[in-house]
């Protein structure tokens, strides 16, 4: 028997009024995958991404993960159920350093945030694991720096850190290349190549470059509605998505 997907949309629809933003979408995310989701302005994949982790409710369909059904489920329920996400503005600690923004969220994973009194990094365990994770991110050299001194493209870095800390099956990035340099979203890229495999990872990004050397599928969003879904190759050749998207440089 074949494992249910890690994150799942049916017929997952979204109204305001008589404005229809999502219009029936099907949409499987497999254990470990690899993934994509672009389109054009207007397309409506924040709207989408909000609606998977819980932000937006939808007008009608189904969330699931891990083949649960977690459409009437809360933001925080969704987090406790595997799923994690960063923002397409940053939405860090900017005062305090990197290393206490990391721990904090492993705290939060391990039901203690509440009760220190101390930053959360003078906790052993909790400064381990942190540590961990900002090795695997390439910037454990970092850690005690304040997250405001960094460069942008080490703070995106940081903010996917945070939501490792939480052990996400499921991680979703909203545009995590959005204002950094590309000399910056190559280390971006060699850290999400460095992400533990089992996590199945979404990207929502305009950056082409970074969609096409990172995801093993790319789902092309437009109007509402999949236009289409495939591999890279299969995405690049195919003529609607140059017509809608891919000569295009706005993203919503």
């Amino acid at each position: 028997m074949s494992a249910a997907p890690a994150l799942e949309t049916r017929q997952l629809c979204k109204s305001f009024g008589a404005l229809t933003v999502a219009e029936k979408i099907d949409f499987r995310l497999e254990p470990g995958a690899r993934h994509a989701l672009i389109g054009p302005n207007g397309a409506g994949k924040t709207t989408f991404i909000n609606m998977l982790t819980g932000r937006l409710p939808p007008t009608s369909g189904e969330v699931l993960i891990g083949g649960k059904d977690v459409t009437r489920l809360a933001q925080s329920g969704r987090v406790k159920q595997g799923l994690g996400r960063t923002f397409q503005i940053n939405t860090l600690f900017r005062n305090m350093s990197v290393l206490d923004n990391v721990a904090l969220s492993v705290a939060e994973r391990h039901g203690v945030a509440g009760r220190m009194w101390r930053p959360a990094a003078f906790h052993k365990s909790v400064r381990e694991e942190a540590t961990d994770l900002l090795e695997t991110l390439g910037i454990a050299g970092d850690a005690g720096q304040r997250v405001t001194d960094l460069p942008y493209g080490k703070q995106r870095l940081v903010e996917i850190a945070i939501a490792l800390g939480l052990r996400p099956k499921v991680l979703l990035l909203d545009e995590p290349a959005a204002g950094v340099p590309s000399m910056e979203s190559e280390r971006i890229l060699q850290a999400l190549d460095a992400l533990p495999k089992e996590i199945a990872i979404l990207i929502i990004e305009h950056d082409m470059d970074l969609v096409f050397r990172f995801a093993k599928r790319i789902t092309v969003l437009v109007q509402g509605e999949v236009l289409c879904e495939g591999t890279p190759d299969e995405i690049a050749a195919d003529k609607r998505v140059h017509q809608v998207y891919l000569g295009e440089q706005d993203d919503d």
